[in-house]
């Protein structure tokens, strides 16, 4: 099983490295993931072999929480995670209350007599109450040989609180030495302070990452007016909804669930899955979609799809997913939060015994601070933060966008493109194909038992191109009959045994494949129609040809647009279709594509981009239907256009969800955007500890003789996070 549990007790970079280690260790554990920015851990396991509860003990014993009520719904999620926000901007806003003092009477009060009582005494709350988190988590990672921020926060303030406590009950000790008993409380209270002020907003900002999953849910209705067996009409919860029932829309309703209308008829905005503006009419059989609109008259439709089967519920389901997802240079970065830790703990006490050895007269009260300052100012939360945030904000805007993106990767990489290949039908076109031509070949045959065998077969076809011939058919009164038997020929075209007789349908390849020859008129009748971007579907036996049609796909007016864009960035395109030559060249000529190959299977189409990646191009594949499903798994970047096959839509990166080739474009750019802000995030998160570390451990004292305070290190720790969750937010604001 795989499952997402949003994680608690979580303060920094390295917490998430500590709580996804000690879950993957568990046996039964397959792997962990736990992203920093959601707070949430992706877990696949084998519930034969360890439970959720043996989980959570183990998250437990390490500090942290794993919160196993996640199947009962977002909202509780969100109660739990908005409980704990007001509990930690609660224990922020007091523990501020008493810094406040703290930090005055530490200033501009230091040589009063008792003061040092008093600061003590409000100095205790803030680090032992307010704080105490630090010092609970420290201890149990501690146990397990482990160090985190917490560790950080704990020992710093620990050390210049229990320095300053020792100071107030034994002044003479420095005394008789000549020197002043100097004590920090106010440095140590308010760098717990600001640091749980800075968590404040770190987790105010994070909220606002995944604001577009938030707009989603709130698509979905929370109740369903259903209709029973007795015609009587009540309310229910969302959750109550059954396959089958009967459930009424009325006029500005959200639609609850995906469902077919069963009576009545109205206009639905279905803008949040199409993308489409206009309204679109919905009659007797037609589907409808949870969190779609009604907006005109009322109808009744009958539950096909509830919880989480909707096409709403898939997508809040893969951005969820998306925004977990960690990116390719995540990891790296992981593995330095991962070492992070230890690495400024030993920097620490190297400047501990530094200022020892070359102190002078003040040497342990300069050396305390060192080690204190460098302890306080270094931040795993800023590299951790850096690259989730930028992917949550990025994910959210594709999905406002119209733009689905399944995981982080897809979204890194998709700035490096720089060959794009597109299916023909269903991509570069409508892929609502009609019937223009239908001609007789063979005069000797009943014509009507002739249409009969042919939409016998063609309804059995999962092509497109036979759905159109099926409509046609049956437009004109044709009735199909029974079928002996049929098989698939792949890339190809059907072969059919009707009334012990062997049929074809298909193009030109199987035509060839069977032996059948074109007269030189029929031969220039197919030319001329290809010519025209129209494809020739040729109806056969085993010995001749006994119909010829004419199919038209209608090239989307988005197609020549997109294409123009993606060239004009320097992206090489390419049209691999199924579909003859002649058809296939008009199509490419009429949105000025750079290559096209016609008449190619499907696993033609993924040994191209095979080809093509062996040569060092980075491809993204755009397809529609199933025969495109090997070609998008191949490529490095996969778009499904999302009307197309769940197959399609399944295998593929990211989906396209209004089928408008346009957001290709903006779907890079917007990948541009995103590592753009990852490597601003990065660079500012590496730059602040490269800078502040040293320099709190005192590198400009013998220059200038500069001290970094604790309690400037502390607020410059606090900024350091909220500093690149902001950028991240920023995203949000830029044009795709």
């Amino acid at each position: 099983m795989k499952k997402t549990f949003p994680v608690t007790g979580m303060s920094c970079a390295s917490c998430a490295m500590s709580s996804q280690s000690i879950l993957a260790a568990q046996k039964g554990v397959i792997s962990a993931s736990v992203n920093y920015a959601n707070g949430e851990a992706t877990v696949e396991y084998s519930p034969e072999i360890i439970g959720l509860n043996e989980m959570k003990t183990a998250l437990q014993s390490v500090g942290y929480d794993l919160i196993l009520e996640e199947e009962q719904g977002t909202d509780l999620k969100d109660e739990i995670k908005q409980n704990l926000y007001h509990e930690l901007k609660r224990k922020t806003i007091w523990a501020i209350v008493f810094t406040l003092p703290v930090a005055v009477l530490g200033m501009f009060f230091m040589d009063v007599e008792y003061v040092n009582y008093l600061l003590l005494v409000l100095a205790i709350p803030v680090l032992f109450w307010f704080g105490r988190s630090f010092f609970f988590n420290a201890y149990k990672q501690a146990k397990h040989g482990k160090a985190t921020m917490d560790t950080l926060v704990a020992m710093s303030t620990g050390i210049a609180f229990l320095f300053s406590l020792f100071n107030t009950f034994f002044p003479e000790f420095w005394h008789s030495r000549g020197m002043h008993p100097h004590v920090y409380y106010e440095a140590s209270s308010v760098v717990i302070s600001f640091i749980l002020l800075g968590k404040v907003l770190e987790e105010k900002a994070k909220s606002n990452t995944s604001s577009a999953i938030k707009k989603l849910i709130g698509l979905q209705p929370k109740t369903v007016r259903v209709i029973d067996d007795k015609g009587l009409e009540k309310e229910i919860p969302i959750a109550q909804v059954l396959v089958g029932d009967l459930l009424l829309v009325r006029p500005g309703d959200k639609i609850p669930v995906d469902g077919t209308v069963h009576e009545g008829n109205s206009f639905v905005d279905e803008s949040m899955i199409s993308g489409e503006p206009m309204a679109v009419e919905k009659t007797t059989t037609d589907k409808v979609f949870a969190g779609t609109i009604n907006q005109k008259g009322s109808f009744k439709i009958i539950a096909d799809k509830v919880g989480g089967d909707t096409v709403l519920a898939q997508i809040i389901k893969m951005v969820q997913e998306a925004q977990g997802s960690k990116a390719p240079v995540q990891k790296s970065v992981d593995k330095i939060a991962g070492i992070f830790v230890p690495v400024v703990m030993g920097i620490s006490i190297f400047s501990f015994i530094i200022w020892m050895v070359f102190g002078g007269e003040h040497a342990l009260s300069q050396a305390l601070l060192s080690m204190v300052t460098v302890l306080v100012i270094a931040c795993p939360c800023a590299l951790g933060l850096a690259t989730p945030t930028a992917i949550m904000v990025g994910v959210g805007k594709g999905a406002e966008n119209g733009i689905l993106i399944k995981d982080a990767e897809s979204l890194e990489l998709a700035k490096k493109i720089n060959v794009i290949i597109f299916d023909k039908t269903g991509t570069i076109t409508e892929g609502k194909p009609t019937v223009t031509d239908m001609m007789v070949i063979d005069e000797t045959t009943d014509i009507v038992e002739l249409k009969q065998i042919l939409l016998s077969i063609e309804s059995q076809s999962e092509h497109p191109l036979a759905e159109a011939v099926a409509i046609k058919l049956k437009a004109d009164g044709i009735k199909p009959i029974a079928l002996n038997q049929i098989e698939s020929v792949t890339g190809k075209g059907v072969k059919a045994i009707v009334n012990d007789k062997i049929y074809f349908v298909g193009n030109k390849s199987l035509l060839n494949e069977n032996g059948t020859v074109l007269s030189a008129e029929e031969e220039t009748s197919s030319n001329l129609l290809q010519k025209e971007a129209m494809t020739v579907i040729y109806f056969f036996d085993k010995e001749k040809l006994l119909m010829m049609l004419a199919v038209t796909d209608k090239v989307k007016d988005s197609s020549i647009k997109a294409i123009e864009l993606l060239q004009k960035q320097g992206i090489e395109t390419y049209m691999l279709t199924g579909d003859n030559d002649q058809t296939a060249k008009a199509v490419a000529k009429q949105v000025g594509l750079d290559t096209y190959k016609a008449e190619m299977l499907p696993s033609q189409k993924a040994e191209f981009i095979i080809e093509l990646q062996k040569k060092g191009r980075i491809v993204a594949m755009v397809g529609d239907g199933i025969n495109d499903s090997h070609a998008l798994a191949q490529a490095d970047v996969s778009i499904a256009m999302g009307k197309g096959s769940d197959i399609a839509i399944d295998v593929a990166k990211m989906a396209i969800i209004s089928s408008d080739l346009l957001l290709i474009p903006k779907a890079i750019r917007l990948s541009k955007l995103t590592v753009n802000t990852i490597n601003q995030n990065l660079f500012w998160a590496f730059i602040y500890n490269v800078i502040g570390i040293p320099i709190a451990a005192g590198v400009l004292y013998p220059i200038n003789g500069f001290l970094l305070n604790p309690m400037i290190a502390g607020a410059a720790m606090a900024l350091s996070s909220v500093s690149v969750v902001s950028n991240s937010l920023w995203l949000k604001f830029k044009k795709i």
